[in-house]
This record gives structure tokens, sequence and C-alpha cells, in this order.
């Protein structure tokens, strides 16, 4: 790539400084305003500048240089492809210690893994609207005041000042569409047809996967009785569209869903092929969140039960949409992604499972989907992008935010440069230029509070948080969204997440000097609230 400085092209005759000139404008055209000739050896310049080149050959260079700028420029931008599985636990993969060990192969996800980045210390939020919109925005959800999970008749949802990739990545030329679920809200400015998607298809934008319940759930208890029509909808919608109902979201309408939405995003993807324009299509599947209600063909297909079947078919997915990318010819064109968006569900979804518990596993790691332990912030990822990105395993921490900077440099996008950025450019991890990652620090947030920060390989608690109790006595344990926390004595507790995956041992009198790294990540945070505040805390509890 040269000396990485502007190189200016000699003078020696007028008809090499036409020709220069001439170059430049067209390279300018073909790949950007930005220009900068430091793409040329250095040497080779020179030998251009003391030329002077025959007219012909200046004609046919440039006729050339003309008919290859749109591929040079569509090579410039990858397809990005996100699948986001929903509460898919750190254990449940086979390349993450589960699959066949536990009753439910993961083949296509393995082989994935085998031609591209597996992260091992992948870090996300605590829960499903958390994660989503760290995702979105590169920025943790409690600046958008999204730090809880979004119910029906709560406020939350995504404001209308917050810039998201899809936004980013459509202004730098993407098509972009999301199949499945948004759960950012459903006030119209923060639907996705109206934050950067060009089309939209799922379950209504406030809503999760287990929606389709309310109705039999609502007659059931005789509270209320809502006319299917009236109920939860699939809906879609174009870019700057209102959202327009499809059909009613039935527990039938839940079994085959995810098929549908990988039948929309190969049909999108074959569409920005036939139009050369590169896409980002994001596709936040229903697996594995509860209830795990497989499609017929993937019905007992597992050793384990529904969550076993619900995983299996996840997998299928991921690969008809690897398998998609083959047939059009747009594998080593595409960044293709797979994470899941927190730990697995919780002590609350067990009774969905019927023989089996219908729930995930966090792996070596503690806790589940709504707490901030190490297993319900620490899940499955991995990146492939053949001839970019070499196969390996990497254990560098990479937050789930860090995806907005990255894509941004690796598709030409901008950044916002008006608001604190919480992710981190990672590209030189991706393409192999260091091995560890430029993150060390990670904050979590639960509601308004700070319960919790990494630094490096530690894990410091804020507050006291356990498993919540309720029955006669206390005596039923309630974890994950059913977690409490009590306030702690003024000093933190610390972890060593390597030596003490499960966080038993609390180091933090003896390796107090830890505290000042993870302090300092805080205090960076509180100063960087004096020139941007947070929205409203998203809240349930407190009035």
């Amino acid at each position: 790539m040269g000396s990485g400085r502007s190189v200016r092209i000699g003078r020696s005759s007028n008809a090499h400084s036409i020709a220069s000139a001439r170059f430049e404008s067209l390279y300018r055209k073909s790949v950007g305003s930005r220009f900068q000739l430091s793409w040329y050896p250095e040497a080779r310049m020179t030998a251009v500048a003391t030329t002077i080149w025959p007219r012909a050959l200046l004609f046919l260079a440039a006729t050339a240089l003309t008919a290859v700028a749109p591929a040079i420029a569509q090579q410039q931008k990858p397809n990005i492809l996100v699948i986001l599985a929903d509460n898919t636990g750190y254990g449940d993969i086979g390349v993450y210690g589960g699959g066949e060990l536990r009753g439910a192969p993961t083949p296509r996800l393995d082989q994935l893994a085998a031609e591209g980045l597996r992260l091992t210390q992948f870090l996300v939020e605590p829960a499903c609207t958390p994660s989503r919109a760290a995702l979105m925005t590169g920025r943790y959800s409690i600046r958008s005041g999204l730090s809880l999970v979004a119910v029906d008749g709560s406020t939350f949802s995504l404001p209308a000042k917050e810039v998201t990739m899809a936004e980013m990545l459509r202004e730098t030329g993407y098509a972009t569409a999301i199949f499945g679920k948004w759960h950012l809200g459903a006030q119209p400015y923060s639907q996705p047809q109206n934050k950067g998607f060009d089309e939209y298809y799922g379950i209504p934008p406030a809503d999760t996967w287990d929606a389709f319940g309310m109705i039999r759930q609502t007659r059931l208890t005789k509270t209320l009785d809502v006319p299917l029509d009236k109920g939860p909808q699939i809906v879609e919608a174009k870019r700057g569209e209102p959202l327009k109902a499809v059909k009613p979201y039935t527990e039938e309408v839940r079994r085959e869903i995810d098929w549908e939405l990988v039948d929309r995003g190969v049909d999108f993807m074959k569409r920005q092929k036939q139009a050369g324009r590169p896409f980002f299509l994001y596709l936040p599947i229903s697996r594995t969140h509860f209830p795990n209600l497989p499609s017929k063909r993937f019905e007992g297909a597992s050793r384990i039960g529904q969550f076993g079947d619900s995983l299996m078919e996840g997998d299928a997915i991921v690969g008809k949409m690897l398998d998609a990318l083959d047939d059009l010819g747009l594998a080593k064109d595409t960044i293709a992604v797979f994470a899941s968006d927190n730990g697995p569900d919780g002590p609350g979804a067990r009774a969905f499972g019927g023989d089996m518990p219908d729930i995930g596993s966090p792996g070596p790691y503690r806790g589940a989907l709504g707490d901030v332990s190490e297993g319900a912030i620490r899940t499955a990822a991995i990146i492939r992008w053949p001839d970019h990105i070499r196969p390996r395993s990497s254990n560098a921490m990479f937050s789930i935010m860090d995806f907005f900077p990255t894509f941004a440099r690796l598709a030409g996008g901008r950044m916002p440069d008006d608001r604190p950025i919480d992710g981190i450019d990672q590209s030189d991890l991706l393409l192999g230029h260091n091995d560890t990652g430029r993150r060390e620090h990670l904050l979590t947030f639960v509601g308004p509070d700070l319960v919790a920060a990494r630094w490096k390989q530690f894990r410091a608690y804020f507050v006291d948080v356990a498993p919540g109790r309720s029955g006669e006595g206390g005596a039923t344990l309630m974890g994950g969204i059913g977690s409490s926390a009590a306030p702690m004595n003024g000093y933190p507790r610390v972890f060593n997440i390597e030596a003490d995956p499960r966080e038993e041992h609390n180091i933090g009198e003896m390796y107090n000097w830890v505290l000042g790294p993870l302090l300092g990540a805080v205090e960076q945070y509180k100063a960087s609230l004096v020139k941007s505040p947070n929205a409203p805390s998203a809240n349930m509890t407190r009035f």
C-alpha cells in the first residue's frame, strides 16, 4: 500500500501533467472524493513522473480505468449479513462446548467457525432490548434509555436522535433490510423503516417472540378477550411507510416464522446482486427464545426435547443463508456474522419445556438472561469474510457495540461525531493485523444503575447481585430476570474470570490494585455524561 503519504506526480512535461490530472480525476470519480495516491508505490510514481507516455497508451489506460472503476468501488464495500440468535448460551453450540455433547448437533455453525473468526470473549448486554440497542447504535443501551427489556405498555423506545448502523450504511450506498425482531420500541420514529432500513418484516417492533401467547393467556385468566385481529400481528413496511399488518402472530406462525425470514432474506440478497448494490441484511431470528416451538420438520430432531430441536433448527437456518451466499456467488464478497444477543433463558422459562427444561447453557460460566454475571453477557460470535479474515479463534475482548465502528471502517461509512461512541473499531483484529484487539474495558447496566465493570480478565460488581427469592420462606430461587441486587458496604466484589469462571471467590481484598483501572473506566463514562447526558433511564420499579 505504499508509504502512506500523498505523492505528487512530477511535471517533466505538459503531456505528463495532463495525463496525471486525468488519471487523478478518473480515480476520484471511481472511489470518491477523499483521494490520495498513497496506494500507488512511490518508486513507481517516480518512474511515471519521469516518462512521457504515448497519447495512445494514455487513452487506453484511461479507458481501462473507467471500465473497472465500478468494480473497484464495489469491492471496497463488502456485503454485510448479521444473523442474531436469541438467548443462545455460550455453551450451546458445538464449537463452544455444546452441540453433539448436549444432544443437539450444530454442524453448520461449527463449519462457519472453521471458516472464520470465532470469538471466545464476545460480550453483550444483559437482555434482548439492551443488546440490540447497543448493536444498532454502537453505544451503551443506557444512553438511549433502553437498558431494560421493552414490554407492551412500557414507554421504552429508541430516541429519534439516535443514529443506527443501518442509517450509517445506507448513507454510504447500501441497501438495508431487517427481517425478524426489532424490539427497540413502538414509537413511529423508533421503527426500523424510519431508522435506516429500506425493508422490514417481522413481529411488532416493541415485542419479542413469546408475544403470540398473549391471547391465550388473557383468555385463560379471563382478564381480556382479545380478537385475533387485535392481538400481536406480523407486520411489514418499506422505508418511510407506516406499518402494515400482514397476519395474526399465532403459535402456528411462531413455529414457521424463521423460514419466512430466510425466504425474504434470500430474495433480498438476490435483488441486490441483480442491482449491483452492496447490502446490509440484519436477520434477528427466533431461535432459541422461549417458548422453543420447533417447526414440524425439526420436531424430535434432538435428544433433549424442544430446546434442542430449536437449536438444531437455528443451525439449519444459518446453513440455509450461507448456502444462498454460495449459490449467488457472494460468499467472498460478504462479511457473514452469527452472534447471540445474550445468555440463555433463566429459571422463569423452564416451565415451557415440557419433558425437558426449555433452557440453554452458559457453558463454564454462571448466569442467565437478565442478570449481569459472566454467563449472561458472554455469548457466541463468529465472523467470516473469505480471503480477508483468517480462520482462527481469538480470546480478544469484543463487545456487541464494536460492530458499528468496525463496519463503518470496512464499508467506508461515517461515524457520528456529536456524541459518545462506546464501540471500538476492531477491524485490525478481524483482518489479522493484531491478535489482542483494542478493548480492555466494558461496563454493564441494568435500568438506571451501573452494576458491574470488566477490565481485562477481572470483573467487579458494585451491587450484590444474587438470585431473587420467592415462595414460602424464600425457598424458590429465581435467577436471570428474577435476580435481585442489594447495596454493598462500599467495596466492590472482584472476580478473576479466567481463574474462577463461575465467580465463586471474591479477590477484591487481595487484588485491590485492579480497582484503579476498573474505576477509571467508570470515571471516563461519568465524564462523558457532562456534555452528553443519557436519555431518561429505563425503569419499571421506581416511581
